[in-house]
């Protein structure tokens, strides 16, 4: 069986709610779709997933505590943890334990574009499937001063297998307990030195990949250029028709809201009037089922980029001066 995955908590449920939307929109209804718990704290975005028969919360807690400890074992100070638990954005890796043959993960703070069966057809042929261009950045996953990383992957690798963690697809037991303890033996005899000290679980899951020589396969190396499109945000000039984002002519598949933290989408949601990229989109499909509750504004936005958007909104909003339709 193919599906969706995703990562989520309360926090980040309006985003959560924009993808699930994008995807009753663009794929249907009929996808499974699997939310992997970044912590506890799911009461709101399980009352919401009760709604949809076709999204359901992973609760295998024994594959989640595997997981946890795997991150524990192989990069500690990557790992997000109180004095009690252990929590954070390595729990996408449980998509290796199931419950899909094939699967695509898609960040919460993504949109659905496009259909996505190009992709789980690419994993007929390889074992990763991705669609960015993170390799165009490699700063932001290998540690580029380390003498080792050439030791480890040739310059060849490097150019065109790194990826965002934000958008990929694989398949179930890609990683067994073997070679799991295998790259733990890899990394702590000094290969850890390669991986780039920030960006969390992502330079990690790149090293698992190409360390373990999955093939590989990046719709953004090898289609034609008059073919490929974006994916982030941070792109201004994709056009918008029908809620659907092309660049250059081409349709979206996804697209990716790099830079916008989930504090500034809940504020919006929350009817303070801060501009992002492409907000009229995410507000169109997090309020998708639900129009009459979408936000009005009736003063200029902030940017989102401003020091303390919020601090002029959150007056206005006392004044009577935002409402919330």
């Amino acid at each position: 069986m193919n599906g969706i995955c995703t990562l989520g908590n309360d926090y980040v449920y309006d985003q959560i709610v924009a993808l699930l939307n994008s995807i009753d929109a663009i794929l249907g209804r009929e996808i499974s779709v699997c939310i992997y718990p970044f912590d506890e704290q799911i009461n709101r975005l399980a009352a919401e997933v009760a709604k949809r028969p076709n999204v359901f919360i992973y609760d295998d807690k024994d594959s989640i505590e595997r997981w946890d400890q795997f991150m524990l074992a192989a990069a500690p100070e990557r790992l997000n943890r109180s004095k009690f638990r252990l929590y954070g954005a390595h729990r996408r890796f449980c998509a290796f334990d199931g419950p899909f043959d094939k699967f695509i993960y898609l960040d919460g703070d993504t949109l659905v574009m496009n259909s996505l069966a190009m992709v789980f057809e690419k994993l007929k042929d390889y074992d990763w499937v991705v669609y960015d261009f993170q390799f165009t950045d490699v700063s932001k996953v290998y540690n580029i001063q380390s003498p080792k990383l050439l030791e480890i992957f040739e310059q060849s690798r490097i150019d065109t297998e790194i990826f965002c963690s934000g958008f990929y697809a694989s398949k179930r037991g890609m990683f067994n307990a073997e070679q799991r303890e295998w790259l733990l033996s890899q990394l702590r005899s000094g290969e850890a030195e390669i991986l780039y000290a920030g960006a969390g679980e992502q330079p990690l899951l790149n090293y698992m990949v190409m360390r373990s020589g999955l093939s590989s396969y990046n719709f953004a190396v090898q289609l034609p250029e008059n073919q490929k499109t974006g994916c982030s945000a941070t792109s201004k000039h994709f056009e918008e028709r029908n809620h659907i984002l092309y660049d250059k002519g081409n349709r979206l598949t996804y697209l990716h809201y790099i830079g916008v933290q989930p504090k500034m989408m809940h504020a919006v949601c929350s009817g303070e009037n801060i501009d992002f990229p492409y907000r009229d989109l995410f507000l169109y499909y997090r309020y998708l089922h639900e129009p009459e509750k979408r936000p009005v504004f009736s003063i200029p936005p902030e940017n989102y980029q401003s020091p303390n958007p919020s601090l002029l909104n959150r007056a206005l909003r006392k004044l009577k001066l935002i409402t919330k339709g």
